[in-house]
């Protein structure tokens, strides 16, 4: 088996708002590559870290060599039940490093890619049922419009989908490189900026995934498995993932939430997370340079109060 390249955003600036304690448990609830998992097991002297990816090539390939380290096929957004079967109770800190990984884009069979050839799959886990392809063919225009404006912010939406229905009702959509060549033909050229299918086929991938639904309950689930003084961080790659975060950072960290009318709290709430960076962190110049898809990372952490 390939090992998965370790091509790790913001690997550094996570480590540091991680704050890791060497006799520590610590969750890494997208194991990918396994860069962030290695370097969190280097500091580890007598704690355990225990990683969890959906994809099972990930599990498989993962380049964590480390007695401390336990791998978990599954989805992070049932990170609870994941502990509890690991026999965990509380963690020191947790990590989420959102969106597709590179081994998942370079590898052309799996879909993700509208640069190379492959089938219109983008599911992270083979398990589950439903494809890009599924919703390219079958979705009508009005529902397909609405996935590429809401998931994927594209202003010429209705235009894709538009061209879409159009091809499709010749013969169906089968391939990645057919979609991103008729993403392409509906959207006007212009010779700066991101490749025009890239909104489409972010869309799509976080609609196969249901990426966005649960991830708020998963970044409070995470807080509440913290100790106190434990870190969680949180690296996403889109505003739509980055908002996510920062809401539900505030919601947790907010103390009284009665109505403003109301002179004095009935409501009892104490603060569960002290935000750590007021501002997202983001990759630098030179990390840029070197990973052209850190361009839209953002890092976010909190400590558990």
């Amino acid at each position: 088996m390939t090992k998965f390249e370790h091509i790790s955003v913001l690997l550094n600036e996570a480590i540091e708002a991680l704050a890791i304690r060497p006799t520590g448990v610590y969750l890494d609830c997208t194991l990918g590559g396994g860069g962030h998992s290695a370097e969190i097991c280097r500091r580890l002297t007598t704690g355990r870290l225990i990683g969890i990816d959906r994809d099972e090539s990930a599990i498989a390939a993962a380049s964590v060599n480390s007695e401390k380290f336990t791998a978990v096929h599954g989805n992070f957004h049932d990170l609870k039940k994941i502990l509890q079967k690991c026999g965990v109770e509380k963690v020191d800190g947790v990590l989420m490093d959102l969106g597709v990984s590179s081994h998942q884009i370079d590898t052309p069979e799996r879909g993700f890619s509208f640069r190379a050839d492959g089938i219109l799959d983008m599911r992270m886990d083979a398990g589950t049922e439903l494809t890009a392809r599924d919703i390219v063919n079958n979705f009508s225009e009005g529902e397909l419009a609405d996935i590429f404006f809401k998931f994927g912010e594209e202003r010429f939406a209705r235009k894709i989908a538009k061209k879409i229905c159009a091809e499709r009702a010749a013969s169906p959509i089968k391939t990645t490189l057919e979609l991103a060549n008729i993403v392409e033909g509906a959207v006007p050229k212009s010779r700066n900026g991101p490749h025009p299918a890239m909104r489409t086929f972010m869309a799509l991938r976080i609609v196969v995934n249901d990426e966005l639904t649960p991830l708020g309950t998963a970044v409070c689930d995470a807080t509440d498995m913290l100790l106190p003084g434990g870190r969680i961080a949180v690296i996403t790659f889109h505003s739509l993932e980055d908002r996510i975060v920062k809401q539900n950072f505030a919601k947790m960290a907010s103390p009284c939430e009665c109505p403003r009318d109301i002179p004095y709290c009935v409501c009892g709430k104490i603060p569960a997370l002290r935000v750590v960076t007021r501002k997202p962190i983001l990759p630098s110049e030179e990390e840029i340079s070197q990973n052209s898809r850190a361009r839209s990372a953002k890092l976010r952490a909190g400590e558990k109060l």
